[in-house]
């Protein structure tokens, strides 16, 4: 896989939210009846047992770093809402997943794959919703790993120290979707479409980046949630 690169600095491209801003986000709170709530899924074992010094919401630059990571750039958008379509404001969305040569930022992957890791990828990232409830991420599409055929983002919500909702994100129609275990028992055709996101080439973009929209609904407010972080 060949090293996407860029002149744009790192501060422009995270807060570029006029290059490709209105198409990022759906307008929350006009809904007339309730939605559906986005399905939960495991959080998996590797959500970092050391968290990076840099947890920005940029994965593919660290720190001021001119060395971008391997991979397909990707712009992870889209909304955080309650099941009334009611955005859900200071809520803390973090992701994680493998860098392109399919090794997670935890030392029971890393530690073993250390010659493989790409030292340029983030691994994890958080971002803090607006009034809106709108996040937004830089990272790499993600890719299979032995054991997942299904190319995946993890994810999950918090409020303050409640978690809200714990899932993954998934590449839509991909091949090998039905084929990954924790993919097949979400159960039914509905869920597994909830959690799927087209990664949508940006027409603007010179060097191949992708566009993933991906609105999440939660169906606990905080005050319902009783679970703290894991």
């Amino acid at each position: 896989m060949n090293r996407q690169t860029t002149n744009v600095t790192r501060r422009s491209i995270i807060q570029c939210g006029a290059a490709f801003g209105a198409a990022w986000f759906t307008t929350p709170g006009l809904f007339a009846e309730q939605l559906v709530a986005t399905p939960r899924s495991t959080e998996g074992p590797f959500y970092p047992d050391k968290l990076p010094l840099d947890k920005d919401n940029d994965l593919i630059i660290i720190n001021d770093s001119t060395t971008p990571a391997i991979g397909q750039i990707t712009h992870l958008t889209g909304t955080i809402s309650d099941v009334k379509g009611q955005p859900i404001r200071n809520a803390l969305i973090e992701i994680w997943q493998c860098d392109s040569n399919a090794v997670y930022l935890h030392t029971a992957d890393s530690g073993k794959k250390k010659d493989q890791q790409d030292p340029n990828f983030q691994g994890y990232g958080r971002f803090e919703t607006n009034a809106k409830g709108e996040y937004r991420f830089r990272t790499i599409k993600p890719v299979p790993y032995p054991g997942r055929p299904s190319p995946h983002i993890h994810f999950k919500v918090t409020k303050g120290d409640r978690e809200l909702l714990t899932s993954q994100i998934f590449i839509a129609d991909f091949a090998g979707n039905q084929k990954d275990g924790v993919f097949r028992r979400l159960g039914n055709a509905a869920a597994q479409k909830q959690l799927q996101a087209e990664f949508t080439p940006i027409k603007e973009s010179k060097i191949g980046e992708l566009s993933a929209k991906f609105p999440i609904v939660v169906g606990r407010t905080p005050d319902e949630s009783k679970g703290k972080r894991g």
